[in-house]
């Protein structure tokens, strides 16, 4: 276990804990932990602190941390914000490793209480304490007992056993997480919420989640990513462990950013690059707590294709078209079974519809045996790796579920390897009978297709292979402006990204003498540092022809330049050759808050502007990743000879994009974005050349 992970295991795991603000009564805040462990069994020493009794709770309580009669693992703050930093700090003092600070009124309310917080931060650092909060609700650990949280859900019922973790930034949302499961009759024993974040972060609890050996499948809520490297290193742990993450990050709306800032203090950042980011660790976002749920219970059987495919064998056609639909949508893989073993099973069941979904309907009930016989079949002929089985309410009936389930569970033994998952409506001892057996479950078929399919991204994320490293790239000094275009890419050709030929020129006779060195059709365009979108102004001409048009278009750039911007830098104008015949493409860079420079790529014109069709990446990486998102735009097909069309430099384009990907990490904080819009994609073979490049920096300073 790495040691920031590990050194959560006095806070997660204690033998003894500490309660500053230590109450009498089980409902205040500092009476709830207490209540809530001792009726639980925790085997570890608690140790009320409260200086105005001799007992809490039938527990002796001490007056101060300097008179506690040991040092404990970890310790609940619940004092008043104006105490708690001293108390933090009397705590560091003692030796006590880990605390969970309760008190509210930090970095969530104003600058002052941000710097509050930080002297909180501050004291916990100099003792090498770990803190959990401020403003939390706590967190839970059943397998031990262990309740340093204040929550009023469990006066309706104690966690399941099971193995699923929560990890959750709201302290509310993240119980919710947890009574909903448990309402649901879904294990999650462990549940860790963060707060400000003043030191533990989510990534820190993913973390420690994935290297626990009583956690399979890691459930998490977040509203903003603090901070990356622990984000980054918690999810390549939980990928390593093949255990599956499933993620509800909200504040994907500028309303709920800002919700999400006033709440926890948290920077929500750019939820696209989010999402990229989550994708490329193989984390499957959810959409509603419901569809979390119903992804980590499937996940707990810990079956994960990663080449998935859906066999669907149904009593209803109707059943049968609403899941095709909803696997379309997602993308899933449902392939025909072979012409062959569709003849066979109309040979069994004549009334049978046996492609895919096989639909064997009701008659199949006559002889029960035709449910195993036509399951074996869809996975021995069809090879499909999930099955999903709508069985509506006869799978609930008591006079045919036992006969059901003796097939299910003969053809589920045979193909242990398989992801069975049912479709049926029955009562809830029905169902605990069905997963039991090791079936999911679910009434909705539509939902049951979303969790197949999410087992299916977790199986591909944990086989995929390292990739290829990045290429080797100068490192290219930055300028200590923003450069021009010409300069821009001068700077970017001594990181090996080439550019159509070109020339600045800063009289008429010298772009005069470049067109002809170049040949026509020629392109000119203003050459200024402070004009960076040059066509709003009129600054680039296109299909120039001609010395004449060339003195012409020199004069027409230099006036409009200067009438549009009358204090702009003029350098001149950049004289460059027109390429055609390629496809136009848009690669960039852009600085994430959090993440740090993210690459994208798309096809140029609306499919950047309307249609917002792009791939996006972290940097640095490899031309496969490069070319993966190549091929993962929508409109990809443009660039692989669709209708006739030449295929594109796909090689060149790629080692392109993954050396810019290169030279952006390289470059530091200083660089704040990099746009080459137009890069020509030329016919297979002859390469891939930036048109356009324009490189914005930060201030020296940053």
């Amino acid at each position: 276990m790495s040691t920031r992970f590990s050194s959560l295991d006095s806070m997660l795991r204690p033998r003894s804990v500490a309660v500053l603000g230590a109450s009498n009564d089980p409902t205040r805040i500092g009476g709830r932990p207490i209540s809530y462990m001792l009726s639980q069994g925790f085997a570890g020493a608690i140790l009320p602190v409260n200086p105005n009794r001799a007992e809490v709770q039938g527990l002796p309580a001490y007056a101060s941390v300097a008179d506690l009669p040991s040092v404990p693992d970890a310790a609940i703050v619940a004092v008043p914000a104006e105490l708690a930093v001293q108390a933090v700090d009397d705590l560091g003092a003692r030796g006590v490793r880990s605390a969970i600070v309760f008190t509210a009124g930090f970095a969530e309310m104003n600058d002052a209480g941000r710097l509050t917080q930080d002297r909180m931060l501050a004291a916990a650092g100099r003792h090498g304490m770990r803190l959990l909060g401020p403003n939390c609700l706590g967190l839970f650990n059943a397998h031990i007992g262990f309740y340093p949280i204040f929550s009023s859900s469990f006066e309706n019922g104690w966690p399941r056993p099971g193995r699923i973790g929560i990890a959750s930034q709201s302290g509310a949302y993240g119980t919710h997480m947890f009574a909903t499961a448990r309402n649901r009759n879904i294990g999650t024993p462990i549940c860790v919420t963060t707060g400000n974040e003043g030191d533990v972060t989510i990534g820190d609890v993913i973390g420690w989640l994935a290297e626990d050996p009583e956690t399979d499948v890691i459930a998490a809520y977040a509203e903003g990513i603090r901070e990356a490297d622990s984000f980054l290193a918690a999810l390549a742990a939980a990928r390593a462990a093949r255990k599956p993450v499933v993620m509800m990050k909200v504040g994907t709306s500028t309303l709920g950013a800002r919700a999400a800032q006033s709440h926890t203090a948290s920077i929500a950042g750019n939820d696209a690059v989010t999402d990229a980011v989550l994708a490329e660790f193989g984390v499957v976002r959810a959409r509603t707590t419901e569809e979390m749920l119903d992804i980590a219970t499937t996940a707990t059987r810990r079956i994960y294709p990663a080449r998935n495919t859906l066999g669907v064998i149904t009593i209803s056609g109707g059943a049968g078209v609403l899941i095709s639909d909803a696997a379309e949508a997602l993308g899933l893989p449902m392939p025909e079974m072979p012409a062959d073993a569709q003849a066979r099973l109309k040979a069994m069941l004549p009334f049978a519809a046996p492609r895919n979904p096989v639909d064997c309907t009701a008659q199949a009930f006559n002889d029960m045996s035709l449910i195993g016989r036509f399951t074996d079949s869809m996975i021995e002929d069809g090879g499909y790796a999930s099955v999903l089985a709508f069985f509506t309410q006869v799978g609930g009936a008591a006079s045919i579920a036992p006969k059901l389930r003796e097939q299910l569970n003969a053809s589920k033994a045979r193909h242990p390897d398989r992801l069975f998952v049912l479709s049926v409506v029955a009562p809830p001892e029905r169902i605990r009978e069905y997963e039991a057996d090791g079936f999911v479950v679910f009434e909705d078929p539509t939902r049951a297709t979303v969790a197949v399919h999410a087992m299916g991204r977790f199986g591909e994320a944990f086989a995929n292979a390292p990739g290829l490293p990045p290429p080797a790239v100068p490192i290219v000094d930055l300028p200590l402006t923003n450069p021009s275009e010409a300069a821009a890419k001068r700077i970017l050709a001594e990181a090996g990204i080439p550019a159509a030929p070109e020339a600045a020129c800063d009289s008429v006779d010298a772009a005069m003498e470049a067109a002809e060195r170049f040949g026509y059709p020629i392109v000119l365009k203003v050459l200024s540092p402070d004009i960076v979108h040059k066509s709003e102004i009129g600054g680039v001409i296109l299909g120039v022809r001609g010395a004449e048009a060339v003195r012409a278009g020199y004069a027409t750039l230099i006036d409009r330049a200067t009438a549009a911007m009358p204090t702009a830098r003029l350098e001149g104008v950049l004289v460059a050759k027109q390429l055609r015949g390629g496809v136009e493409c848009i690669l960039g860079i852009q600085r994430d808050p959090v993440f740090g420079p993210v690459a994208l790529f798309g096809l140029g014109g609306i499919f950047v502007e309307v249609l917002r069709d792009v791939a996006l990446h972290r940097c640095p990486f490899g031309p496969d990743v490069a070319e993966r998102m190549i091929r993962s735009i929508r409109a990809a097909p443009v660039l692989l000879g669709a209708r006739g069309r030449p295929s594109a430099d796909i090689a060149a384009l790629a080692a392109m994009l993954s050396r810019l990907s290169v030279f952006a990490h390289q470059a530091g904080p200083r660089l704040r974005s990099i746009d080459l819009n137009p890069v020509f994609a030329m016919p297979d073979g002859e390469g891939a050349y930036a048109a356009d490049a324009v490189i914005e920096l930060g201030d020296i300073a940053c």
